[in-house]
């Protein structure tokens, strides 16, 4: 009987608790059904592809449904190009030797692109093979005499495409993971300083500690100054041990500055703190903060480049605008993979900067539900 009346309590007080309810019934529901729609998406996208001085048989071998290829002039740099275009790789040719330089931020583009020039290269050594063989078929059934002097004669050899890769990103080892570490980086520090800041807020809330600092005539902005200074000061240190760690223990290559990373890092946290603040304001209870995770953090992890955002549909791709983690995911990743300068994230800041200026005013404005004095 002590047993059955603790069960009718636990339901009961379930059953008064409606956000909880639907916060554990219908968040599943939302996030499949995003991802139905993420992975149900069957559009392709071609490999951008550069070349110059390329034999016209190779081109007409490599043109295919998987590389969108585009021509440049002979005397450019392919590291250049590569970045101003955003191009996987870029084939150059020179005395039968193709020179390849691969941006190897994408893993699988790498691979594509290296299994359709090989395959290209072995087509176009078997055509020249079976040519060669069909002109001294023809010699030999035409003149007797030469017969006999090719059959004494080592076979001709067919020239031969020489192969060099290069990587502007990594090397021929490069991992899927070292294509995620960008993104990954910005997640765990979101996530992290989220879900810290919102429980401590919360914390502060529910012992009456904020109610008591708001009966002093400290002014709200104050008080939210007050907080986000003194939880990004722990951000701040959480983000550069994350960065450091990932660069020099797990000897992740940055071809970016390091210090712009950091930059990005600090600003993701920041925007993170602010909405760990803002939505904890809208919990009662720690679990009721773990609750909003699948409503405010994963959907963003769909969106921050972990999937390609151009093979999505086009209504998805705006929903990706909206998420915080895209910017974050842009930025870190040029500046990581790409060399990306300053200017080249700046919107990108821009935008995560708007999105921790509009969280702090929310935070500002909302803080007035709690004075009482």
């Amino acid at each position: 009987m002590r047993t059955i009346a603790i069960i009718k309590r636990v339901l009961l007080e379930m059953l008064r608790d409606k956000r909880t309810l639907a916060l554990m019934f219908f968040a599943p529901l939302l996030i499949l059904t995003l991802m139905y729609f993420l992975f149900a998406t069957n559009s392709t996208s071609k490999v951008q592809v550069g070349f110059n001085q390329l034999d016209s048989q190779m081109l007409v071998l490599l043109d295919n449904k998987h590389l969108d290829l585009h021509e440049y002039p002979a005397n450019v740099q392919a590291k250049k190009v590569i970045h101003q275009h955003k191009l996987a790789a870029f084939i150059s040719e020179h005395d039968h030797q193709l020179t390849i330089s691969y941006q190897n931020s994408d893993p699988s583009q790498t691979t594509l692109v290296k299994q359709l020039i090989q395959g290209a290269v072995a087509k176009q050594s078997l055509k020249g093979l079976t040519k060669l063989t069909k002109i001294q078929g023809q010699i030999i059934s035409s003149d007797p005499a030469m017969a006999a002097i090719l059959s004494k004669k080592k076979p001709s050899t067919i020239p031969k495409y020489q192969i060099v890769n290069k990587y502007l990103y990594g090397s021929s080892g490069s991992t899927f993971f070292e294509t995620f570490l960008p993104i990954l980086m910005g997640f765990f520090v979101f996530f992290f300083v989220f879900l810290i800041s919102g429980i401590s807020l919360l914390t502060e809330r529910t012992t009456g500690t904020l109610n008591r600092l708001l009966a002093t005539p400290v002014k709200r902005g104050e008080i939210i100054s007050g907080y986000l200074i003194g939880y990004g000061i722990f951000a701040i240190i959480q983000t550069l041990i994350i960065v450091f760690y990932a660069i020099y223990v797990l000897n992740v290559t940055v071809l970016g500055s390091i210090w712009l990373v950091v930059l990005v890092n600090i600003v993701v946290a920041l925007v993170a703190l602010s909405m760990g603040i803002f939505v904890s304001t809208f919990a009662s209870s720690e679990f009721q903060m773990i609750q909003f995770i699948p409503i405010v953090v994963i959907p963003q992890v769909f969106f921050s480049g972990l999937i390609p955002i151009d093979n999505m549909a086009v209504w998805l791709q705006w929903v990706a605008h909206v998420m915080p983690l895209y910017y974050a995911g842009n930025a870190l990743t040029g500046v990581i993979e790409k060399d990306y300068q300053f200017s080249d994230i700046s919107f990108d800041l821009t935008i995560l900067g708007l999105f921790a200026l509009v969280f702090i005013i929310l935070n500002i404005r909302g803080m007035r539900r709690y004075r009482r004095v």
